[in-house]
């Protein structure tokens, strides 16, 4: 459902992308993160052709991680034009991303 994306692919996605952008920096190892990825899951769904979701496996894409100095799993980053707008971290309820969202739309 959600795209996975690697260091090779990050950048010309991201900065690519013709709408905003959700990516869910995880780890294959983390429980929150799994606890949050049927929330990603449920919005890429809700925002299709209005939002892109992407997930980033932090131990498969080392060099994007550090690039936006991700420390703690999950993070999730929205993108606006290639440039970050905004970030949450740890596993967040469905309408707190909702409102997150929609303020990135505006």
């Amino acid at each position: 459902m959600v795209t996975e994306l690697n260091d090779s692919n990050f950048q010309s996605t991201v900065q690519g992308a013709k709408t905003p952008v959700l990516v869910d920096f995880s780890a294959t190892w983390c429980g929150p993160c799994k606890a949050l990825a049927p929330t990603i899951d449920k919005v890429a769904t809700e925002y299709t052709g209005k939002l892109a979701v992407y997930k980033v496996d932090i131990d498969n894409a080392q060099e994007s991680a550090a690039s936006f100095g991700i420390q703690s799993v999950p993070t999730c980053i929205f993108f606006k034009g290639g440039k970050e707008v905004g970030r949450f971290l740890g596993n967040q309820p469905l309408q707190a991303i909702k409102s997150q969202i929609d303020r990135v739309l505006a």
